[in-house]
């Protein structure tokens, strides 16, 4: 299984479908032999397997030339095999990525985010005083000044 660090770093679709395929006994079975299949072991084990089975044991001409056939058909379907895992792991990879990437930005536009209203609140906060100075200036000067008892 995959360690804590390693499994943090993987998209989450990317776990749940590791999980599905580690609770079945069946799938795990079919990873283990795609896998086999689809390396170079496979192709080298049977270049191997087909040449003595053809220096060794055939004599007439038919069951060799099916042999090549077959032999033929293996390293098509073993190279195809390699093409779809090393797509899958591109596209494992990149998920991966992409996953990462857009935590960061969600990271970064929260971070924004918040500096932004901390801003406009402190913005809010000096026009609030400003108007509320302006307005007590005005309203002292619109007040008239009692310095003289004699006049109203």
């Amino acid at each position: 299984m995959l360690s804590q660090s390693e499994r943090s770093k993987l998209h989450p679709s990317v776990l749940a479908e590791a999980e599905r395929r580690a609770a079945s006994l069946q799938l795990r079975v079919a990873d283990a032999v795609t896998a086999f299949a689809g390396s170079m072991n496979f192709v080298y084990l049977h270049i191997l397997l087909f040449a003595v089975w053809m220096l060794v044991f055939e004599q007439s001409p038919w069951p060799t030339l099916t042999l090549i056939v077959s032999l033929e058909a293996i390293f098509l379907s073993t190279f195809v095999m390699i093409g779809q895992n090393r797509q899958a792991a591109f596209q494992q990879v990149k998920a991966d990525h992409d996953y990462n990437a857009q935590e960061h930005l969600l990271e970064e536009n929260t971070d924004l985010t918040r500096a932004i209203h901390e801003l406009t609140a402190q913005i809010h906060q000096r026009v609030l005083a400003e108007v509320t100075a302006s307005t007590s200036r005005a309203a002292s000067a619109a007040s008239p000044i009692h310095d003289d008892p004699t006049k109203p």
